[in-house]
Order: structure tokens, then sequence, then C-alpha cells
């Protein structure tokens, strides 16, 4: 079978809740290797959700579905506030990314309880602007950041990395609607360690199996490179 599209491989699959500090409950999934323990573990971010992102957006449901299996990963994905998708629908009320560093402390707070592994933060759109705003003071190993647009974040946000020596990792589409190659290696200097990757013929959603395989395969070979390449097909 040809790893590709909606296809989903074999895990330990879970609905969560995420219990925030302010009283939200949170609706999610949490998807676990099927017969091992998870070598590391991706919190992911999704895109906006008033431009229709949410756990589901295919990149993050693509992860879950396929790297539990390829690269012993953990994948926990959940609704940030108030965004809705098949799982259901979180509380609260979407804040532009500021309520939304509660939304990562209660994720991590799970991560905890379930002693999940080496956990990074993985944003995309959006969720880049949370993880790079909030992430730094949750323990995790680094954090990948696709389409990042740079919107939310301030060049002292941006700037407090500096003095972090965890990895930030970068892909950037060629075409991006919001933040192209040459602007985001301008913009992440501020970051003397920053991995900025340039992704030829990308484009912010990261439309297409050959995308799709690209940013997974960027995840992993920052996470749990040993698991490379990636198989294309499964047994």
């Amino acid at each position: 079978m040809e790893i590709r599209g909606p296809v989903l491989l074999p895990a330990r699959r879970e609905d969560i809740e995420l219990h925030t500090s302010d009283d939200l409950t949170l609706v999610g999934e949490l998807a676990l290797p099927m017969d091992r323990d998870p070598v590391a573990t991706l919190v992911t971010l999704h895109p906006l959700p008033t431009a229709g992102g949410f756990m589901d957006s295919h990149i993050i449901r693509k992860a879950a579905a396929r790297l539990p299996a390829l690269a012993d990963l953990a994948v926990l994905r959940f609704n940030t506030r108030g965004t809705t998708s098949p799982r259901g629908t979180s509380e609260g009320t979407f804040d532009g990314g500021e309520a939304e560093r509660r939304d990562l402390a209660a994720a991590m707070d799970l991560v905890a309880q379930r002693r999940l592994p080496h956990p990074w933060l993985v944003g995309w759109s959006f969720g880049t602007e949370v993880a790079l705003r909030h992430g730094r003071s949750h323990p995790v190993d680094g954090i990948i950041l696709l389409s990042p647009p740079l919107h939310r974040t301030s060049d002292a946000e941006l700037a407090a990395w500096a003095g972090d020596p965890r990895p930030v990792v970068a892909l950037i589409p060629e075409h991006d609607d919001y933040l192209r190659p040459a602007q985001a290696r301008e913009r992440f200097a501020a970051i003397g360690h920053a991995d900025v990757i340039a992704v030829d013929g990308g484009r912010h959603l990261w439309v297409g199996e050959n995308q799709t395989r690209r940013v997974l395969s960027e995840i992993v070979a920052a996470v749990n490179p040993s698991a490379l390449p990636l198989p294309t097909t499964w047994e």
C-alpha cells in the first residue's frame, strides 16, 4: 500500500481533553506507536481557526496518521480555544494568540502527566506564533515552525530565542503568501542558531503529497533522524 493522502497507519489513538488554567476544556487526540514507547513527542499547534485551521488541518492530521508508525513518535493534537473539528469544539473564544498560551500550557501539563518523552512544539502558520511567543517557558527540546507568518510575533519575542540554546527550525515555502525565504532569513537572523529551510516549490498550505512528505521528513530529521528516510509504502 502506498502511503499517501488520508492513509491511516496503525497507532494507539485516544481522544483526550485538556483543562486550562482559566477553566476551559479543550478537545484533542493523542496518537502513540502501536506496540512500543515513543522516542519523542510532537505537540502540534494548528493554523488560524478564524481562517479554517483546526486539529485536522492536513499536515497535522497526517503527522498523527503516519509518524507514530513510521518514526516512533507520539503526536498530540488539539483544538485551541473556540475551535471546532469533527472531534468536537473546544470551549472559550479565539484570542489571537494571547490566551492561547493557556492552551499550550494545558497541553504541556498532559505531556508531563503522561511522561511523554522529549516534547517538541510543531506549529503551523498561526500555531508558529503561539510557539514563538509562549514556547520558551516550557520544557521542550525545540520548536519546528511550518510557514511562519511572523504577524503576531514581535521582534523582541523573536530575539528572545537568541539566548536559548534549543533548536529553532523554520520551514519556509518558496511561494508563501506571507513570509518568503529571503524575508525569513532577515527576520530569523535575530536568532543566530535558527535553521531556516527554504522549500522549493512550497506554498503556505503545503498542498500535495510531495510537499506533505517533505514537511514530515523535515520534522523527523529534527526529532528522530534515525527514522529517515520515511517509507513510502506499508505492508
